[in-house]
C-alpha cells in the first residue's frame, strides 16, 4: 500500500472527467446516485453533478424528494460514473452535507426559466392524479412568476458528497480489468490500493 497525497484522488478524477467530456455524446456529469433509509434499504437513480473539487461533488434536487428524505434520515451516499465510451467508471463513496443557501441561489439564478418553474411545479417523488396534474401546476407557477424572477423553492437545494472512498475501474481484455482504490485516511491523506478485477 502506498499513502499519496490528499489531492490524488481527485485529479485522477479529473483527468478521467476531462477526457469523458470529449468523448461521451450527452451528459459526461451524469451519475447514478445510491441512498438508503435509516433501516438500510437502498434505492438507486440518476442525477447530475454539477460541481465538483476537493471539498467534494454537488448535485440538486428537491429535498422533500424521496432521495431527499432518505438523506436525512441517513447522509451517507455512493456515487457511480460510467463512461461506456472509455470503458471506464468511478465509485465514489461519502458522507453527505447541504451546499449553503448562497450556493443553492447562485446555481438557481443559472437554470433555464423553465426549470426553475419546473422545480416549483413538481412535488417529486410523490403521487400525482395524471400529468394533466403536472401541467395545471406548472401553468400556476407561470402567472405567478409571470412578470417578475423565479426564486429558488425553500425546499429545492443540493448536496455535496464529501469522499471517503474512490475506486476507478477501466475495462480491458479476457475481463481482467484494473481496479485502482483510494480510502481516506483519519489525517486526511489516502491510501492506495488495487483490487483483483
Amino acid at each position: 500500500m502506498k499513502q499519496t497525497s490528499f489531492s490524488v484522488p481527485f485529479k485522477l478524477f479529473g483527468k478521467w472527467f476531462k477526457r469523458a467530456q470529449g468523448s461521451e455524446p450527452d451528459f459526461p456529469n451524469a451519475f447514478a446516485v445510491a441512498t438508503t433509509t435509516k433501516a438500510g434499504a437502498p434505492s438507486v437513480r440518476m442525477v447530475l453533478m454539477k460541481d465538483w473539487g476537493e471539498d467534494g461533488f454537488v448535485f440538486y434536487t428537491n429535498l422533500e424528494s424521496r432521495k431527499g428524505l432518505e438523506l436525512a434520515e441517513n447522509p451517507q451516499a455512493a456515487m457511480l460514473f460510467h463512461w461506456k465510451s472509455q470503458g471506464r467508471q468511478i465509485r465514489i463513496e461519502g458522507v453527505i452535507e447541504p451546499v449553503s443557501a448562497a450556493e443553492a441561489n447562485a446555481y438557481y439564478t443559472t437554470r433555464p426559466r423553465s426549470a426553475q418553474l419546473g422545480a416549483w411545479a413538481s412535488d417529486q417523488s410523490r403521487t400525482m392524479t395524471g400529468r394533466h396534474e403536472l401541467k395545471m401546476r406548472l401553468a400556476k407557477f407561470t402567472t405567478r412568476f409571470r412578470k417578475i424572477a423565479v426564486e429558488r423553492p425553500p425546499y429545492w437545494s443540493g448536496y455535496r458528497l464529501k469522499p471517503t472512498y474512490f475506486e476507478f475501474w477501466q475495462n480491458r481484455r479476457s475481463r481482467l480489468h484494473e481496479r485502482e482504490v483510494y480510502k481516506l485516511n483519519k489525517d486526511g491523506t489516502w491510501t492506495k490500493e488495487y483490487l483483483f478485477p
